[in-house]
């Protein structure tokens, strides 16, 4: 489908929606119209996007972290197979868009990005996800140029002894079966928790009916135990254990292993007296255990370029500690400081041909540390009634050290060679800050906010150590990344009619880019190498969303997402910026119903770099625009019982999104351009809630 006949056929979709809502009588009470399938999300304050991760989410309900996000206009993910891809806001992924699950981050250990942080996260453990747009908060952490997105659990409180039960279930098209339980007892000073969770699904195919190396089974287990001596502090005691398997469509090799065990100690306490008002303190362990091969999910075929069976194993263990508190408000001003470090270590084992079968006693060679503590100070001053000063900043202390003597050049080849930067350490102290002027429009229900972000970001596992450089075989000392941006936005309540708008511009200094296919000299020829290079880049654009609900349930909204990305370095598109989207919604919802529809309508994106991007994936060249249509329901039976089903992709489109990763040929499948998006599927939920 062109622009042109996706934008006439979006703008009347709008054209039409108010007018036919508007022939309801609007005389009948207000009910309860919360949602009950999440579609789309909406910012309740400017630059921030929350929405509750357990209810029933299109398309299909989300199986990890990266499927919970995708309804955010802005937010794509790239593709890799049916689980574990990698999200991208603004066109920035990775590090750029930390991931932190109640305040603690879990990396991944797969040098190929097969197991990032959203491939531990299970959504439906959590109570709130949040996306804050931009560098315009300094409290979670570094490096968060992008944003960064939070997934929270509440603290449970009992005035009485009490309990309740939780159970989920989801079926649907290519062998689908997700199955959520969560049991919660306590009392008015204790508590206890237990969740788990079990998803599968067979490979799936797309509108073409082309069949995808993409099938996966992954489980979660965590538990829970609370002291809440009153009603404002809880000190809290959880673990967690996971584990899956996942076949990948754009590689070689498969996840036959994603084993995590994650401990976290964390006491909190609000309405202090003296100076400060609350504390928030926490340390915890997060351990992942990643094991990838080339024969166990799938037939092994020996070609000239996979010769024999490989198998490696590489793990990450990542600790760390925070405290952050809240100061008692002086003047006009509102306080909140905090000190957070985290350490990282990174080892690996690998075996090839007959060595697979006993690569467990293999030793593990580290290869990589990382080190961090940061210190940080976000403040609140009033300037009026109605005008608010946000500001804060934080600095970094960065060390890492190369452990590597030898490296490997290309994955395929046996022959190793030194490492220039073997035993070298390396130190970074990086500033981080921003300036936020925030407005309430007096009888105008509007809200403004406009801000100026800075964040120095310290280049990641996979851009020090996993790559080359342009003039060696390490790229150890590629430089940080330093990204100022401009963000604007509003939101405004008109009646029944809702609009919220973000804008940025930003400016990259030392970008990191990836490249791949890169010519390097090797003896009397050259080899193809994947480098990292910095560059300077300039990136802008934003997300709009208008919405109408009326007193009868009836809804619709339009939302725009748009980002433009230039490599001023060398004059080229920035690679890995998805094209366009406008996604138009309507339907009607009651108290124990409601139906619905989404429209999706992405266009061409001729802008491009082919083989360049970032660690997650890189640029293949154009791609066609196209139309995506899904149907919903959803009914409560009961206060105990709900139900929710819908048909995604119902037209049976084959399409990809343009950050997809490229398709490999793997023995029994048909190798494609890109990894496409499944095609139409079914699906169905059941809930209870005791």
């Amino acid at each position: 489908m062109n622009n042109t006949n996706t934008c006439l056929l979006a703008l009347s979709l709008l054209a039409s929606g108010p007018q036919g809502l508007s022939q309801e009588n609007k005389t009948a009470p207000t009910v309860d119209l919360d949602p009950l399938v999440v579609t789309s999300a909406d910012s309740q304050t400017p630059g921030e996007i929350s929405f509750d991760p357990t209810l029933a989410i299109q398309p299909l309900p989300a199986n990890d972290g990266a499927d919970a996000l995708k309804h955010i206009a802005g937010l794509t993910v790239i593709r890799k197979g049916g689980t574990d891809g990698d999200p991208t806001f603004r066109g920035m992924a990775g590090s750029r868009l930390p991931i932190l699950v109640d305040g603690t981050c879990t990396l991944g250990g797969c040098g190929q990005r097969m197991d990032p942080p959203t491939a531990y996260i299970f959504p439906s453990s959590f109570d709130q996800v949040t996306l804050l747009k931009g560098p315009q908060s300094v409290q979670h952490g570094p490096g968060s140029s992008a944003g960064v997105v939070l997934f929270e659990r509440n603290v449970p409180r009992f005035a009485n002894p009490s309990s309740s039960f939780k159970l989920t279930s989801n079926i649907a098209s290519y062998g689908r079966r997700d199955l959520s339980a969560e049991a919660l007892a306590g009392n008015n000073s204790l508590y206890a928790l237990l969740h788990g969770s079990w998803s599968e699904a067979g490979d799936y195919q797309d509108g073409d009916e082309n069949v995808y190396n993409s099938e996966y089974e992954r489980w979660n287990t965590q538990a829970a135990i609370g002291w809440t001596p009153n009603d404002t502090s809880v000190l809290e005691y959880s673990a967690a254990l996971s584990d899956g398997q996942a076949a990948y469509a754009d590689r070689g090799m498969d996840g036959v292993a994603f084993e995590r065990s994650s401990h976290k100690l964390r006491y909190r306490a609000n309405q202090l007296e003296g100076i400060v008002n609350s504390v928030d303190a926490q340390a915890y362990y997060n351990y992942v255990d990643h094991v990838m091969d080339n024969f166990t999910l799938r037939d092994f075929m020996p070609t000239k370029m996979l010769a024999m069976p490989m198998v490696s194993n590489p793990d990450r263990l990542t600790t760390g500690a925070s405290i952050k508190a809240e100061l008692a408000p002086w003047h006009k001003l509102e306080s909140t400081v905090g000190f957070d470090t985290q350490s990282n270590e990174h080892s690996i084992r690998k075996a090839m041909g007959p060595a697979v079968s006993g690569y467990k006693s293999l030793v593990r060679v580290e290869d990589a540390t990382f080190d961090q503590a940061g210190l940080f100070g976000e403040f609140e001053y009033n300037l009026s009634e109605n005008d608010t000063l946000v500001f804060g900043g934080r600095v970094d202390f960065w060390n890492a050290t190369d452990k590597r003597k030898m490296i490997r050049i290309g994955m395929m080849n046996p022959a190793m060679l030194p490492n220039p930067t073997s035993g070298q350490d390396r130190s970074e102290t990086l500033a981080s800050s921003f300036l936020r002027f925030e407005r309430e429009l007096p009888n105008s229900n509007t809200s403004l906010h406009a801000g100026l972000g800075h964040s120095q970001r310290f280049p990641d596992y996979w851009e020090l150590f996993n790559k080359e450089s342009t003039s060696s075989i390490s790229s150890f000392d590629t430089d940080p990344e330093i990204v100022t941006q401009i963000d604007i936005g509003s939101i405004s309540h008109w009646s029944d009619l809702e609009l919220s708008t973000s804008l940025f511009i930003a400016d990259h200094q030392d970008f990191i880019l990836v490249e791949s296919g890169y010519e390097k000299p090797s003896g009397m020829m050259n080899r193809s190498a994947t480098v990292v290079r910095n560059i300077e880049a300039t990136t802008w654009g934003g997300e709009a969303k208008l919405s109408y609900q009326n007193d009868l349930g009836w809804y619709t909204s339009g939302a725009l997402a748009y980002t433009h990305g230039t490599n001023d370095t060398n004059q080229l598109p920035l690679a890995q910026i998805s094209p366009m989207e406008f996604t138009f919604e309507g339907g009607r919802r009651r108290q124990d119903w409601s139906f619905g529809y989404i429209a999706r309508f992405v266009a061409e994106q001729n802008r491009y770099a082919s083989k360049q991007g970032n660690i997650v994936g890189q640029d293949i060249g154009p791609t066609d625009g196209f139309a995506v249509f899904s149907l919903h329901g959803s009914y409560r039976f009961n206060e105990y019982w709900g139900f929710a089903a819908g048909i995604d992709n119902l037209f049976d489109e084959t399409y990809a999104e343009h950050i997809s990763r490229a398709g490999s040929m793997i023995n029994g499948y048909t190798q494609t351009t890109r990894i496409n998006e499944p095609g139409r599927t079914l699906w169905a939920r059941l809930s209870s809630d005791f």
